[in-house]
């Protein structure tokens, strides 16, 4: 298995990270961090927070959330390592290791989002 053959699916992985990490992460910040503390907006209860993580649809777009930008910085890292510092002769070595802590973090939000009570 060569990367030439993955590289357009890193590369859609990379982008949808990217846009992922643009957008949706400001926005929490913004709720958690600004509005919620301060008072701008009223915080859910822990019943409703409970009931909202509890539903399909939001655990997929949390394991979005999470493991997408994982790809994205995972992608930017290993041509980070491989262009800036021109690491050529350990390819294969950085790709395994940046894809696969991408992975293992996916696995690992993956796991969690799936046995949440």
């Amino acid at each position: 298995m060569t990367t030439g053959r993955l590289t357009p699916f890193l590369w859609t992985l990379f982008s949808a990270g990217g846009t992922i990490a643009a957008f949706l992460f400001p926005v929490h910040l913004f709720l958690i961090g600004l509005a919620f503390p301060l008072g701008w907006l009223e915080a859910p209860s822990y019943e409703a927070f409970r009931l909202l993580i509890q539903h399909p649809v939001t655990r997929l777009y949390l394991f979005a959330l999470i493991s997408l930008p994982l790809f994205h910085w995972a992608h930017r890292f290993r041509y980070t390592l491989y262009d800036g510092l021109q690491l050529y002769h350990l390819t294969v070595f950085i790709a395994v290791l940046c894809y696969g802590a991408a992975l293992g973090g996916s696995a690992a939000a993956a796991y969690m989002l799936w046995n949440l009570r």
